[in-house]
């Protein structure tokens, strides 16, 4: 039976997702003619980003479940959006969180909502010392990578509220691949409901998505972590589904930077180089379906926009010191979006 704590609790979920309501969908300019439409969906608009709806998700689960009770310490292993995410909903809540991540890492976003942080070395050690940590304090380790697999959505997952809004049927879906979870819901979609859109997954370097994909190896790993925050994972993810996924599509962790940036440009968004691996992605889209001369439209993601992308992917020196030479692909890019039709 559940308690009057946990209805508590999953009313203030619900009354948030109500309250946040349907994310806008942004337009991004293409030449005239070209017969497509790139339209962006902006999940920054989230409390968290992108990563709010699995965030919100898991903590409903586990609250089902009796796993997070009143006053439970809920524990992650994770940094960046995910952490930020989860120690929203945390607070929403009145629970304590507590991300343990990489030394390198930083914890402000996490620590302005009220969590705490944990510092460990080496990187891949979190996950051992945030599942130890849980059981010695009695908390919940959230173990998101896994958990995500069987997550349920009730009807708000990204792909619920954007197939409602579109209207017609995308050519394409464009998303990037953390745990996996988007492109599984976005997939499933479509192919549950007998849609013609197709799905593509923008990729990172080191990932173990990409090959994995190709060679149908679901046990795929390179051991690598990424450098592009929020996509890529050394290893393929239980909730990543390559069965309802038509293409990955790898993308240079540089141009991911360059299309950051020109993402900023066309929005005034400071947006992390996740989405700009998607905005990567979905131009390569865009060119094949010029190429089958079918018009339509290609949707892609906004995964989160905020001040601290100022100090990454939109920073010369950050670039320069982690040896990402975005120029060349700004270039690129600046060609194609002044009306070059090849890719």
């Amino acid at each position: 039976m559940i308690s009057e704590w946990a209805r508590q609790a999953i009313d203030i979920l619900d009354g948030e997702r109500r309250q946040i309501g349907v994310t806008p969908l942004r337009e991004f300019p293409l030449p005239a003619g070209w017969g497509v439409r790139l339209l962006m969906k902006d999940e920054s608009a989230r409390p968290g980003g992108l990563k709010h709806r699995l965030a919100c998700a898991l903590f409903h689960d586990a609250i089902v479940a009796g796993r997070i009770a009143e006053g439970t310490t809920v524990v992650e292993a994770a940094g960046g959006a995910m952490a930020t995410a989860q120690a929203h909903v945390a607070r929403l809540l009145g629970l304590p969180y507590v991300a343990v991540m990489p030394r390198k890492s930083s914890g402000a976003d996490v620590e302005r909502l009220g969590g705490t942080c944990r510092y460990v070395d080496p990187p891949l050690a979190i996950y051992d010392e945030a599942r130890d940590l849980a059981e010695r304090i009695g908390g919940h380790y959230v173990d998101h990578y896994t958990a995500a697999a069987t997550v349920e959505w009730r009807g708000a997952s990204l792909a619920d509220e954007l197939f409602g809004q579109v209207g017609a049927c995308p050519r394409w879906v464009v998303v990037g691949a953390g745990t996996g979870a988007t492109s599984a819901a976005v997939g499933r979609h479509l192919r549950g409901n007998g849609l013609p859109g197709r799905l593509a997954v923008a990729d990172s370097e080191n990932s173990a998505y990409f090959p994995g994909w190709a060679y149908g190896a679901a046990d795929y790993a390179t051991g690598m972590p990424s450098r592009i925050e929020g996509i890529g994972r050394p290893r393929m993810e239980p909730a990543f589904s390559a069965d309802v996924v038509d293409l990955v599509v790898p993308v240079p962790d540089a141009a991911s930077v360059a299309a950051a940036r020109r993402v900023r440009e066309a929005t005034g968004l400071a947006v992390g180089p996740a989405t700009g691996a998607n905005l990567w992605a979905a131009l390569e889209i865009v060119t094949r379906v010029r190429a089958e001369g079918v018009g339509g439209d290609v949707v892609t993601v906004i995964g989160d926009a905020g001040p601290r992308h100022l100090r990454t992917c939109h920073d010369d020196v950050w670039a320069r010191d982690r040896g990402l030479d975005w120029s060349p692909h700004a270039a690129r890019l600046a060609r194609v979006l002044d009306g070059d039709a090849s890719w």
